[in-house]
């Protein structure tokens, strides 16, 4: 009998090997994960770890040099960049550390953009660009520009991109990583609100113990392997 709650994403013995010149550097070694639709898992590990990279494979971002990786079922691993492209606009919302915004567009035209990729006519776009923000704090900050805007208001323009084309998931790398803890932790509050309220799908990059603490799982990653106690482990599959 099938699983009453689906897994989303599915990565199987994964590898990636970046080319250096004439070195190879292998980043990922046969990482294999299961993440159940509407879990809140944070991936974790020192620097070089190979997080990011393992969440750039969850978000479609790119691809294992060998082994397979599936979002909702999907093979993204066969995809030229046009499909994973409507992959990533349609499934997945991106919130980065370094917040990732077009300077010289307002708070409610960063929000716009993915919107217009999708092909959302004029109208729904501005009023869905509109009422994200407002839900957010932002709405007497439509206007203006993110150099004019605090840290933690770009971190929530940010995430009111990410939800513009209402997607099943939200990858988050380090989303703190340049915000006090005051505003960091409103910034996980609005995370957790979406896991909650919206049952999205979320998976956050994080090497903060206290961020983590927010989720309901963790990925401890080290030297391209995944490890639960301090051990190997081949598979994990979360329960939701």
């Amino acid at each position: 009998m099938e699983d009453a709650v689906k897994e989303i994403i599915r990565i199987e013995d994964a590898w990636k090997t970046y080319k250096l010149g004439e070195v190879d550097l292998t980043v990922l070694k046969g990482v294999t994960v299961g993440i159940r639709e509407g879990s809140f898992v944070a991936i974790m590990g020192p620097s070089g770890s190979g997080k990011s990279t393992l969440l750039h494979i969850v978000g479609a971002l790119d691809l294992p040099s060998k082994g397979k990786a599936f979002i909702d079922g999907k093979d993204i691993s066969l995809m030229g960049e046009d499909e994973l492209s409507q992959i990533r606009g349609q499934k997945i919302g991106f919130v980065f550390q370094q917040f990732n915004l077009i300077h010289n567009l307002t708070a409610i035209e960063n929000v716009i953009l993915p919107m217009v990729f999708q092909g959302v006519s004029d109208d729904e776009r501005k009023k869905r660009a509109k009422e994200l923000l407002t839900s957010l704090g932002l709405e007497h900050r439509l206007d203006h520009k993110p150099n004019e805007m605090s840290g933690g208001e770009r971190q929530r323009i940010a995430i009111a991109r990410a939800l513009a084309n209402n997607p099943d998931i939200i990858v988050a790398d380090e989303p703190t990583g340049n915000l006090d803890s005051k505003t960091g932790k409103e910034v996980m509050d609005i995370l957790v609100d979406l896991h909650r309220n919206q049952k999205k799908t979320i998976i956050v990059v994080t090497h903060d113990p206290n961020i983590a603490d927010y989720t309901q799982h963790t990925i401890n990653i080290k030297d391209g392997v995944i490890v639960k106690n301090g051990k190997e482990t081949v598979d994990i599959l979360w329960e939701h």
